[in-house]
């Protein structure tokens, strides 16, 4: 019988206490963490709800029908998301995502892709302005998404076969459906629009090379994800990790005759393969080769809490200063608050983790924040 870890205490409630400024700063664009890093790269979670119960994210072991999610008056509105996303340009960021839960649930989504939109980074240029959902409600939406601002879209698929995507997502929820959704998103102009599989083995590794054959007839990307430790409610194991050098192998086996190529950025977690008759592939190897040292991402959960890692422990509660006793501070003030955080910053989870494992110890079972709280 596998072991089943649950977490013991609830992990929104675990926060870091803010070292208030006591000297204003003006941000300069030019922020660095204690391992030199800038901050480029913002995700916020709209949401900690989902439609779908994914087994590695979500499972209805934990997250039931008597899960208490988060109250509406939790969350931060469009206008208090907007007024962080602006402090965070300024000190660098040049692309935003919004993740979840599953993102297109919040009301009236396209009314903050509008909101955000309209920001401009430091050098005067549009933001790189993106959204990652499950598909389940894209069809119906990708129009009116692109039209309020939206640059493109992210995809959560991990099967092609119906029956293997309903026990995944555990909802019964059909592939086609999906499918329709990342048809109505190109259509709309939110393309190429990226596919993320999550490889987990003895589920569904075995669709690697059907998913690769499928979108590499099409203008998508295809992106595969090692199973991830993220949270602690998905019972994650290292032997459930199929490597990325073995997903490669594997399509190179069946022909697929992949080539190696360049990072489009510094920090980009993909590592990009391309087809020798053309069109791309990535594999995000968050397991097996970190990425850390180039990692230029903050997390902004849906209740206002910065995370400086995805594999955190805690967070920074950046709601107090918008609202309560607190809610008289400045812009400047708040952005003290963050440059503070963020020069402060020494996470490196995923080195770590590898490390152990190479050497064959086993890793400290933390508490992380769940993924479906602060987003992937």
């Amino acid at each position: 019988m596998s072991e089943k870890f649950i977490p013991l205490v609830d992990h929104r409630q675990r926060e870091r206490s803010l070292a208030l400024p006591g000297m204003l700063e003006t941000p300069d664009g030019k922020l660095l963490d204690t391992r030199a890093r800038p901050l480029r790269d913002l995700r916020i979670s709209v949401t900690d709800r989902c439609n779908f119960r994914c087994v590695y994210c979500m499972p209805k072991s934990v997250f039931d029908k008597d899960y208490h999610f988060l109250p509406h008056n939790s969350l931060l509105s469009f206008e208090e998301i907007t007024r962080i996303a602006n402090i965070f340009v300024a000190h660098g960021v040049t692309k935003i995502r919004l993740t979840g839960g599953e993102p297109l649930l919040r009301k009236n989504i396209e009314k903050l892709v509008g909101m955000l939109s309209r920001i401009k980074t430091a050098d005067g240029d549009d933001l790189d302005l993106t959204l990652t959902t499950n598909a389940s409600l894209l069809a119906r939406k990708a129009q009116s998404l692109k039209d309020a601002g939206l640059t493109r879209v992210t995809v959560s698929l991990d099967s092609l076969d119906d029956a293997t995507f309903r026990k995944m997502n555990d909802v019964d929820f059909p592939v086609d459906d999906v499918l329709d959704g990342i048809a109505a998103a190109q259509q709309a102009g939110l393309g190429p629009v990226k596919i993320n599989m999550v490889v987990k083995a003895g589920l569904n590794d075995q669709e690697i090379v059907p998913m690769a054959r499928y979108f590499k007839e099409t203008p998508h990307v295809l992106r595969f994800i090692e199973y991830m430790d993220v949270g602690a409610s998905n019972g994650w194991k290292m032997d459930e990790v199929i490597p990325s050098a073995d997903i490669i192998r594997r399509l190179n086996a069946a022909g697929m005759g992949l080539q190696r190529v360049e990072a489009n950025y510094t920090g980009e977690t993909a590592e990009r393969w391309r087809y020798a008759d053309g069109g791309e592939i990535g594999v995000i190897s968050s397991v097996t080769q970190s990425f850390c040292q180039d990692c230029t991402r903050a997390r902004l959960s849906t209740e206002g809490k910065l995370y400086t890692c995805l594999f955190a422990t805690g967070g920074h509660d950046l709601r107090s200063l918008l609202r309560g006793p607190d809610a008289s501070y400045s812009d400047q003030a708040i952005s003290t608050v963050v440059a503070q955080i963020w020069r402060a910053r020494s996470d490196r989870y995923s080195e770590l983790r590898s490390a152990h494992t190479a050497a064959g110890e086993q890793t400290e079972r933390l508490k992380k924040v769940e993924m479906s709280y602060i987003g992937g």
